[in-house]
């Protein structure tokens, strides 16, 4: 199984693996290869974006030798195959290696073009880009890590991270967290909910909610930017995030909290409290382990005692595309 994470992250993603029986062969920037199970049956990724169970593996310096055999790959896969709808044909290059963009790019229209010539109707139906959502898939997944090496599966495991477009009026690069949190979870807040911020300025979460139409109780000393500065839905209240408390009686819809803190803290002082007392419904919360060993708090997390376990009726845990040192934890309340 060839599993893919971002860049500075594949050690920690190869200790996730072990910790799931997997056995890591093989690792460079952005991708570890595994021995051991298809990768079907793992549990939710937390590191990796894409896994490709049992690929299939290309060798070439040249970009028509690899155009070719992948096609050939593809076009042998379908013999007992018949695509009606639409399908993804999602091609990638591993980490941040100089130049390796175009190089998947050149193979990719030799591949477009030799499909076209043996499979017209097919290649009409190819989509460029993976579904939303996480789980497992089938199209033609391939990715390169290097300029000679790549690797193609029929099926891709989808972990839901993903990139997002920006919002110019977007105060801060961390609104892109929220807005890809919002897929992993599968819902975002509607017209008329009401959101607690903690930790909220400049303001990148509160601003995504607000435009959605929810009313936003934005908690933080510091100030607000951006289109989160006097935003009509957006009250902010300057105080510090951890003794913010909703009044007698009052649940929020949502809980946000992105606050640079050490995470056993937030754990024990903020997030505890608000889901054993239930004053929110639903929650996105990122935790920093910048400091902290992330495959030992990823345990805590799953641990019977964390208060995600005890307390909600569904969580999920993502290392997202537009997460750096964090992770981002997303579910609902149990009533």
């Amino acid at each position: 199984m060839l599993a893919i994470c971002q860049a500075g992250h594949a050690k920690s993603l190869a200790g996730e693996l072990v910790g799931a029986g997997l056995a890591p062969r093989e690792q460079g920037p952005g991708w570890v290869l595994c021995d051991g199970g298809s990768g079907r049956e793992l549990p939710e990724p937390v590191f990796a974006w894409l896994r490709l169970p049992e690929p299939r593996e290309f060798r070439g310096d040249r970009i028509n030798l690899l155009g070719q055999q992948i096609t050939d790959y593809f076009a042998d896969s379908l013999r007992d195959e018949r695509l009606e709808t639409a399908w993804p044909c999602v091609w990638s290059g591993t980490g941040d290696i100089p130049g390796l963009t175009r190089r998947v790019t050149a193979v990719q229209k030799i591949f477009q073009g030799l499909l076209r010539r043996r499979l017209s109707r097919v290649a009409r139906l190819a989509g460029t880009t993976a579904p939303a959502g996480s789980g497992l898939v089938r199209g033609l997944f391939v990715c390169f890590t290097d300029f000679d090496r790549a690797f193609a599966a029929r099926e891709a495991v989808l972990g839901g991270q993903r990139r997002m477009a920006d919002d110019r009026a977007a105060p801060s690069r961390s609104y892109l967290k929220v807005e890809e949190a919002y897929g992993v979870l599968g819902a975002e807040p509607r017209p008329g909910d009401v959101v607690a911020d903690l930790g909220a300025a400049p303001g990148g979460w509160s601003y995504s909610a607000a435009k959605r139409g929810a009313r936003v109780v934005a908690v933080d000393n510091g100030p607000l930017k951006g289109g989160a500065f006097r935003h009509p839905g957006i009250k902010h209240r300057r105080e510090d995030a951890f003794g913010f408390r909703p009044a007698p009686g009052e649940t929020f819809d949502w809980l946000f909290c992105d606050l640079v803190a050490e995470p056993h803290q937030v754990l024990r002082d903020l997030v505890a409290p608000w889901l054993e007392r239930r004053w929110c419904r639903r929650f996105i919360i990122n935790l920093k382990f910048g400091r902290v060993d992330p495959l030992g708090l990823l345990h805590e997390l799953r641990a019977p005692t964390s208060p995600f376990v005890r307390n909600s009726a569904e969580f999920h845990i993502r290392h997202l595309y537009h997460d750096r040192e964090e992770f981002t934890v997303v579910g609902g309340v149990r009533p």
